[in-house]
């Protein structure tokens, strides 16, 4: 009973979130929903005697929950006081500030994106993304006089909405190669600032070693590092469903914890957990514990405890727990996220459909994890694919055989990365065996990658999927979910 509860009210909280991501009816409504609840709530109440007034329960619970969605949504979409910075606009966009930089930059093939906060104390400021030439380099903490034309962010067409995606993260305008100086270094918060010089120290003993674009997918596969691949083998990763391996995701996460977890298999099973655990939060620390890390790795943990537990069920409410927290934190994420849409219905996949897949797989060896590898990478390709079409309009023909021939050398790719960088940071000359090692694998995976993208049908375009067809898709692979484990309820 407190369980079917509890999923009438998260099922009412993401609802009314959704609804209000997508039309803003003001903040009467969700009171409205929330005076409805309180009526249902006291119709039970008054007809506690009769029978069948559960169904004014669920109806109370869902009603007030839809109503503090549509709240804390309209919590979050109310922007600070911008008018310093609308007036600027007003008068040509014009302007000279002052700005802390207040994330990693992220660099691209043509250029740099700073996120900078001005004023830089953060009172009554704004975030404002910055795109800079590569040279001179900034980095967090940097304090910086900035001159340019502030804008707004402007929509490029109607299947992306780049303003309410940037407006997700509190950025509210955009300047385009302005001049930038250096005033002050050292600022913002020092564990993030130590944080991010090892990881540049890192990347850096990567590239004595190991050469471009080798080089960058390798710092993406191991701390997300946010460096120019190059807009032709981003495309080729995306045509052949790969994309995900050359940011932090999950699955890179819970590839170090599986890694510790194994080496320390000689421990009872309790303290491998544990250090599994243990890896992971290190690791997004170490990465530098953005949001998106953050998630990354919350959803990787729910991953291993799954798989070395065996306790589905209660893992499975904690990954709708851990979604809740999420968007009860930043609602916007639930509609203009894609990563962490990616994530959960890929971690949701892992939990209940790639263990039925393996059972299928008995045809595919268990050596080298390949059957495994297979079942998570056919069941999380399964699971996001409907997303992918509605997003990105595209379907990779091929995502399932370069997943499965690059997958299954990604974990030793990452050790040998690892050696080559952490070594690398104390002696080029030893760590060289080991990028040596390192760059061949980088190689087969690069080779596989081009090679399929070069098919002429390893993607085509779904032009303007609809909303219905994904959602209806999802009702499809929830029925199937639900009659695969039926028979296994109560084993869980």
């Amino acid at each position: 009973m407190s369980q079917r509860l509890m999923m009438i009210f998260l099922a009412g909280f993401i609802g009314g979130v959704m609804l209000r991501s997508f039309v803003n009816f003001g903040r009467a409504f969700a009171g409205l929903f929330i005076l409805l609840g309180i009526i249902f709530m006291l119709v039970r109440l008054v007809r506690h005697s009769v029978s069948n007034t559960k169904i004014f329960l669920y109806i109370a619970i869902f009603l007030i929950a839809a109503g503090f969605g549509m709240a804390r949504y309209e919590i979050k979409d109310t922007s600070p006081d911008l008018s310093r910075f609308e007036s600027v606009i007003g008068r040509g966009g014009q302007v000279e500030l002052d700005g802390l930089v207040v994330d990693e930059p992220d660099e691209r093939e043509n250029y740099t994106r700073l996120v900078v906060e001005s004023p830089p104390s953060g009172a009554g400021g704004a975030k404002i993304l910055i795109y800079a030439q590569h040279y001179p380099e900034f980095k967090y903490g940097n304090e910086i006089k900035v001159s340019g034309v502030l804008r707004r962010p402007k929509n490029m067409d109607d299947s992306f909405d780049w303003r309410a995606y940037l407006a997700k993260d509190d950025i509210y305008y955009e300047m385009f190669y302005p001049k930038i100086g250096l005033t002050a270094d050292g600022k913002g918060n020092w564990i993030k600032r130590q944080l991010f010089a090892f990881k540049e120290k890192y990347l850096g003993a990567l590239a004595k070693v190991i050469p471009e674009p080798e080089s960058a997918f390798m710092g993406g596969l191991t701390v997300g590092a946010k460096r120019a691949i190059g807009k032709s083998l981003l495309e080729d990763f995306r045509k052949t469903g790969i994309i995900h391996i050359v940011v932090l995701s999950g699955y890179n996460i819970s590839l170090v914890a599986d890694s510790i977890m194994r080496g320390l298999s000689f421990l009872p099973g309790v303290f491998g957990i544990s250090l599994g655990v243990l890896g992971i939060i290190l690791f997004a620390v170490m990465t530098g514990a953005s949001a998106t890390v953050v998630r990354a790795s919350l959803m990787a943990l729910l991953v291993i405890l799954a798989r070395a537990t065996g306790r589905i069920y209660e893992i499975t409410w904690a990954l709708f727990l851990t979604g809740f927290f999420m968007v009860l934190h930043n609602p916007k994420i639930l509609r203009f996220d894609t990563g962490f849409q990616l994530s959960f219905l890929a971690t949701f996949a892992l939990i209940w459909l790639a263990p039925h897949i393996e059972k299928k797989l008995h045809f595919v060896p268990k050596k080298f994890k390949f059957r495994e590898i297979a079942s998570a990478t056919i069941s999380a390709q399964i699971f996001v694919l409907p997303l992918l079409l509605y997003k990105m309009g595209m379907f990779s023909v091929v995502s399932i055989p370069v997943n499965l021939l690059v997958l299954l050398f990604v974990p030793v790719t990452m050790l040998f990365g690892f050696l080559t960088g952490i070594i690398g940071m104390f002696s080029v000359i030893l760590s060289v065996p080991f990028g040596w090692i390192n760059f061949v694998f980088l190689q087969y995976e690069l080779w596989i990658v081009e090679g399929f993208a070069k098919l002429p049908f390893a993607s085509f375009n779904v032009p303007r999927f609809p909303l219905a067809a994904m959602l209806i898709m999802y009702a499809i692979y929830g029925i199937i979910i639900y009659k695969l484990n039926g028979k296994n309820k109560k084993a869980i």
